[in-house]
């Protein structure tokens, strides 16, 4: 696990305000924008720092997904920006922290689920909301808590 940093911030940012902007920027709904999204070769390009040292935009991610996937207007639930701003700076932090590929993080969350839980975790700090959700979902990812169940288990098989 990797501490946010400057960088890790800055990529944050720009996948929350390109989602944010997803609201009004795309026709399909935000769940199948998310979808492509987070499997796209410009999230892959995201997973790595280096993707700081482009001059790449919101807007020209917006494009390059378009590319990729093709026009759709598919679907008519839309989150509000708030809603899809939380969830890609979760999704980016998320991914960043944890050292996940964007299509692993979106595997294991999805947009419906973050939606459920933008009331109450949004004040948070991301660390702590990512950390809830994990642990509600039984895959807290810390190596302490790992290590702490990997012994538990160990300790269960000496005794048989």
């Amino acid at each position: 696990m990797r501490k946010i940093d400057r960088d890790g911030l800055l990529l944050c940012e720009l996948q929350a305000k390109t989602f944010e902007n997803s609201a009004e920027s795309t026709e399909m709904s935000s769940e199948i924008f998310i979808r492509r999204f987070m499997n796209s070769n410009v999230a892959s390009l995201m997973d790595s720092t280096d993707f700081l040292q482009t001059n790449i935009q919101e807007k020209d991610i917006m494009e390059r997904i378009e590319e990729e996937y093709g026009h759709s207007k598919y679907g008519s639930v839309k989150y509000s920006k708030n809603e899809l701003y939380w969830i890609g700076y979760i999704y980016r932090y998320y991914s960043y922290t944890y050292e996940l590929s964007s299509a692993q993080v979106y595997r294991i969350v999805k947009p419906k689920e973050l939606r459920g839980l933008f009331l109450p975790y949004h004040t948070m700090d991301p660390a702590q909301a990512i950390e809830r959700i994990l642990e509600a979902k039984n895959l807290l990812m810390d190596e302490d808590a790992e290590l702490q169940r990997q012994f538990e288990i160990f300790k269960k098989v000496r005794e048989h």
